[in-house]
């Protein structure tokens, strides 16, 4: 009996083969096309190798980005009325070392307040005239100038005057102006005390105390140049504790003239503006943890009163007389 056997051919196994995997390919392909709302990626030579660079350049320049320069934010803008906001900051090593010989007048906290509640428009009004009308009477050729009622000085030129002396027996203020400084005075001391947690009476007003003005002309002297960043410790031994009471508007009788805190006199990154607002009082610790400085004014004239306080009874002057 014969057996048949069935002979297979190899040309047409190969091909069954070769088919079933091309079959598989295009299944694959035809899957993942699917899984592309467009169609598969594109695929070209060192594909990964241009990916990884761009993902290297990507995360450079947000490095770059964010540690170049400085951010800024705002803790009180002009359009808005605050009865108190703050923003608090640790105490300065040096700082805490020197106020602590003086009891019931260190601080809880250090840091920045802002109130618009302080001091009424009225009495803003009357303390901005006054500024005019003395410096009026001098004014220096650069672009600040100031009056001290206490000392009497006031920028003329590129000196300073004494406008007592320069008055002859005439008086400076009247009563009227006289009771609203020594009021707005008393309420930024209380507010002072309050917001930093010490006692009234441990503060003293102190040297300098002063009426400014800033424009945006050249500086003719050092004395003119504002916009220098400064800590008031370091620049006047005796304060404590800095106010600023702004006689006039930011946006809309100056530009320019914004306040402004950094969080590192040599390397700020983080700078806090305060927007000044007629009737607006800034009140901080004087010491590292506040570096400030102000920006130049572009156009306008820019009013303000810095009014400070030591802790210091030895350092204190009196309220200006008549």
């Amino acid at each position: 009996m014969t057996s048949s056997v069935t002979k297979r051919n190899p040309e047409k196994s190969v091909d069954k083969t070769t088919k079933s995997k091309d079959d598989v390919k295009d299944k694959n392909s035809t899957k993942a096309a699917k899984n592309f709302k467009y169609g598969p990626l594109p695929n070209f030579p060192g594909q990964r190798m241009w990916s990884r660079g761009v993902l290297v350049i990507g995360v450079l320049i947000y490095l770059w980005y964010f540690s170049k320069g400085t951010k800024d934010s705002i803790l009180s803008k002009q359009t808005e009325v605050y009865v108190r906001r703050s923003q608090i900051v640790e105490c300065g090593p040096e700082y805490i070392k020197d106020i602590k010989q003086y009891e019931g007048c260190v601080p809880k906290k250090c840091g920045r307040f802002v109130s618009d509640k302080l001091v009424t428009e009225e009495e803003a009004d009357i303390l901005l005239k006054l500024a005019v009308r003395i410096m009026a009477r001098g004014g220096s050729s650069g672009g600040a100038s100031i009056v001290d009622l206490h000392t009497g000085a006031l920028s003329y030129r590129d000196k300073f005057i004494n406008i007592y002396q320069h008055n002859g027996n005439k008086k400076i203020l009247t009563e009227t102006e006289r009771k609203v400084y020594e009021l707005v005075r008393k309420n930024i001391q209380s507010a002072i005390a309050e917001s930093f947690g010490i006692n009234t009476d441990s503060l003293h007003l102190t040297y300098p105390t002063f009426f400014s003005r800033l424009s945006n002309v050249d500086p003719k002297t050092r004395h003119d140049e504002y916009w220098h960043e400064h800590i008031d410790k370091r620049t006047y031994e005796a304060f404590h504790y800095t106010s600023l009471l702004y006689l006039n508007d930011y946006g809309k009788d100056f530009k320019g003239g914004r306040f402004i805190f950094m969080d590192n006199i040599s390397a700020p990154t983080k700078n806090v503006t305060v927007e000044p607002r007629k009737g607006r009082v800034s009140m901080f610790t004087s010491g590292s943890e506040n570096p400030h400085y102000v920006e130049r004014v572009t156009e306008g004239l820019r009013f303000a009163i810095t009014i400070s306080f030591t802790c210091d009874a030895t350092k204190a002057i009196l309220d200006p007389a008549m």
